[in-house]
């Protein structure tokens, strides 16, 4: 009997035919709200002002280098390459292309085998400085390329090495090594030593074995690494200013330079040459975008 008195008072009341439902004793809990309910618009619009605002200087550039001297239009119409033609052989862009052309892909080239060693001693062996040779490599970060003209000048001129590209390719590579060997190294650390110990065992090499297994495992980082070196030595202006005298050894950004006079600017000269700086830059991260993301994310955390 004091059962069933229990069980009755603890049953929840049966809702009347003819009456409203009996109120709930519990509130449900509130829900979230996911990225699904919130409004296309609030994501869209505040993509779209900031895509605005990036490419409207680019449309600005284009549109000077394809629009006749004199026109005030804002569309790029009627189009002209006169200024292309102008930059690429009156102005000699044609041998700063190429110029800016070796400089990358020797730095590149360099950096990233530099890169590959440094960074693969310092994930796999342990030595008595490794902790304060880190520190230093992160300290170097904090050394801008300007107060190193004069010591690099006078090492490149006692080298003989001022009017030459060799000597731009030098200081690029040695301002890009430092960062790259930090993310190289913690590239290779996220690959398991035991793929290593598993080559050695059936009879690789060291450098055997890092060759088969770790290199095909570091592409993006490498690729990374690689683009970042190319893209910065093919921007950076100073070391190509200061090293390089003669004409026929200039790179793009003192090209540029030079299309800049003292009284006056001819802007669709400097337009143009714009455009055939960004052209090899928006290529080349065009198609290494993918890997570069996941180089950058991957190198810079241990897993």
């Amino acid at each position: 009997m004091t059962a069933q008195l229990a069980e009755k008072g603890t049953r929840a009341p049966m809702a009347s035919p003819d009456g409203p439902p009996p109120p709930s004793r519990s509130r449900a809990p509130k829900r979230e709200r996911a990225f699904d309910d919130v409004p296309r618009w609030q994501i869209y619009l505040p993509l779209g002002l900031y895509l605005l605002f990036t490419l409207v200087p680019f449309y600005w550039m284009l549109l000077f280098a394809v629009r006749p001297a004199g026109s005030t239009s804002l569309l790029p119409w009627p189009m002209t390459f006169d200024h292309f033609e102008k930059v690429w052989t009156e102005r000699s862009f044609g041998i700063f292309f190429e110029n800016s052309m070796i400089v990358g892909l020797v730095t590149l080239v360099t950096t990233t085998l530099v890169a590959l060693c440094g960074g693969y001693a310092l994930a796999r062996f342990d030595f008595r400085i490794k902790n304060g040779f880190m520190l230093a490599l992160l300290c170097s970060q904090f050394i801008p390329g300007a107060l190193m003209l004069v010591p690099l000048f006078e090492i490149f001129r006692n080298l003989q090495m001022i009017n030459s590209l060799g000597s731009v390719i030098i200081a690029e590579t040695v301002f890009q090594l430092p960062l790259s060997i930090i993310l190289i190294s913690g590239f290779i650390k996220n690959v398991p030593v035991s793929l290593e110990e598993a080559a050695w065992v059936d009879g690789c090499s060291r450098l055997r074995a890092f060759l088969a297994v770790v290199l095909p495992l570091l592409r993006p980082g490498l690729i990374a690494v690689g683009s970042f070196a190319f893209v910065h030595s093919w921007n950076h202006f100073l070391f190509a200013l200061m090293f390089l005298s003669e004409q026929d050894k200039q790179t793009i950004p003192v090209g540029l330079n030079t299309l800049i006079g003292a009284d006056s600017v001819d802007l669709g000269a400097l337009a143009a040459g714009g455009v055939v700086a960004a052209v090899p830059v928006v290529i080349v991260f065009a198609f290494i975008q993918k890997w570069l993301i996941t180089g950058f994310s991957a190198g810079a955390v241990k897993g």
